[in-house]
């Protein structure tokens, strides 16, 4: 299988992450399959498209006639089995629930032809925790976007031992064709590479705050204007989710036993409460009279 064998994409789970997907992969000129099991977020992922596409023609990114096509890429349905039974690649996005994906995996090995590439955009979740559920484990990889996905130009294409070379090459053009950067990493690491790094940053940047040494806002401005990141690691982690950091550090947790590897008291904290960065309006920040 080559890059160019690939026309129809599918995207499971039609949340912020895969509706992004979703909407990039119809804008690059693919066929495009958007499902989910929840009509309301189906319907979301839906209203999304119909803004975000006339947003970038008001802003001189895509002209209508791009627009018009990248709408006529993408479709939506409840039925996992229509969304997949063409597919040539599919992209699994749904919750970082094992359990869940193995069991997705094992339907999308019955569903897709047998050339389609599965892979998975967990972003902690190895794919070989997967592959023993299908008949096609050579073609099971991560393909791991990042937080904003229609903006973010970094993609992890994470290598298993299960995992073909041709996988991971048709993965890695596939990204270059959506206009991404890919970086191929060879091994299954905990964290893979960029969101270790972070990790680092992150729990370093914690434990200062525990010990009150800064508040949230000196230590995310010190990373931004000492150390020149984009944000700080406290307004990073409100993008990506609390809730994400407080499972993927209990997660951790189980497989490790290391009580280092728990959620802070206070990430601890705003889990409990439901404050879970900006898609509830309260985080680290306060978001809640920011349209």
């Amino acid at each position: 299988m080559k890059s160019s064998d690939i026309k129809n994409i599918a995207v499971v789970g039609a949340g912020n992450m895969g509706h992004q997907i979703a909407t990039l992969s119809a804008i690059q000129g693919y066929k495009v399959v958007c499902t989910d099991v929840k009509e309301d977020i189906l319907k979301k992922a839906e209203e999304f498209v119909d803004n975000y596409l006339p947003g970038r023609v008001k802003k001189g990114k895509l002209t209508e006639e791009q627009a018009k096509q990248a709408r006529d890429n993408i479709s939506f349905t409840l039925s996992l089995e229509d969304a997949v039974k063409d597919a040539d690649y599919v992209i699994e996005a749904v919750l970082e629930v094992l359990d869940l994906k193995r069991k997705i995996f094992a339907d999308l090995d019955k569903m897709t032809p047998s050339h389609a590439i599965l892979a998975t955009n967990s972003s902690f979740i190895v794919s070989s925790r997967i592959a023993d559920v299908t008949n096609r484990p050579e073609k099971i990889c991560n393909l791991h976007f990042f937080n904003p996905a229609l903006v973010m130009k970094l993609v992890e294409v994470v290598q298993g031992p299960h995992t073909s070379d041709e996988t991971v090459e048709v993965s890695m053009e596939l990204c270059r064709n959506l206009d991404k950067v890919p970086v191929h990493l060879k091994k299954e690491v905990d964290g893979f590479l960029l969101n270790r790094i972070i990790r680092a940053i992150f729990n370093e940047a914690q434990w200062m705050l525990e010990m009150g040494v800064a508040s949230v806002e000196d230590i995310d401005n010190a990373c931004m204007y000492g150390a020149g990141h984009p944000m700080g690691p406290f307004r990073l982690n409100d993008l990506t989710g609390i809730d994400l950091a407080y499972t993927m550090a209990m997660e951790n947790f189980k497989e490790t036993g290391d009580f280092k590897d728990l959620p802070s008291p206070s990430v601890v904290e705003h889990y409990v409460k439901g404050e879970y960065g900006q898609k509830t309006g309260k985080g680290w920040y306060d978001y809640s009279d920011k349209k």
